[in-house]
């Protein structure tokens, strides 16, 4: 893969540092693909089936702080839009509409704030891996920083399948 592709190059990296209550991941970046399945948002499960990422799920985003501590999640925009809060509570503020993709590595925080009234979207996991959803509980906290530290890096790119840049930025990281 060419990482200076033009496809590539509106792929945006967010860090998240561990705020005390949501961990966020010590090294790997949020991806966020603006626009990337304009065209074909409605199929947007199947794509990420199509590449690798299964147990998947369409429905919408929880309207509390929560993250996956044992998998890496892609959520894809099928139509609408929806405000989040990614990181944690002093977070960034994202707003995603039909098209996009977010990809979460493990303990990534991530909440509603608003959606429209036809936000729908995709949820999926590498290889089709169980998740758990955590809020932050400080009981489960030492679990939670080693079960995010043993996710492994997906061998596919949810977006672009085996060729993606996916695993490239992740292992840069």
């Amino acid at each position: 893969m060419d990482q200076d592709n033009p496809k590539y190059s509106g792929i945006q990296k967010l860090y998240f540092q561990d705020d005390g209550v949501i961990p966020n991941h010590p090294r790997l970046p949020v991806l966020l693909y603006r626009g990337v399945w304009l065209a074909e948002s409605a199929l947007a499960e199947a794509r990420l089936n199509q590449n690798g990422w299964g147990n998947s799920w369409v429905n919408g985003v929880f309207d509390y702080h929560h993250y996956h501590s044992n998998a890496h999640e892609a959520l894809a925009v099928i139509s609408g839009f929806v405000k989040l809060t990614l990181g944690g509570e002093k977070g960034q503020k994202v707003y995603l509409k039909s098209g996009d993709v977010v990809v979460l590595p493990a303990g990534t925080g991530h909440k509603r704030l608003e959606a429209s009234s036809d936000f729908r979207i995709a949820g999926a996991y590498p290889g089709g891996m169980s998740y758990n959803t955590r809020t932050g509980e400080q009981r489960e906290r030492p679990k939670v920083l080693q079960e995010i530290q043993e996710v492994p890096i997906p061998d596919t790119d949810p977006v672009y399948g085996i060729a993606g840049p996916l695993t490239k930025l992740w292992y840069k990281s």
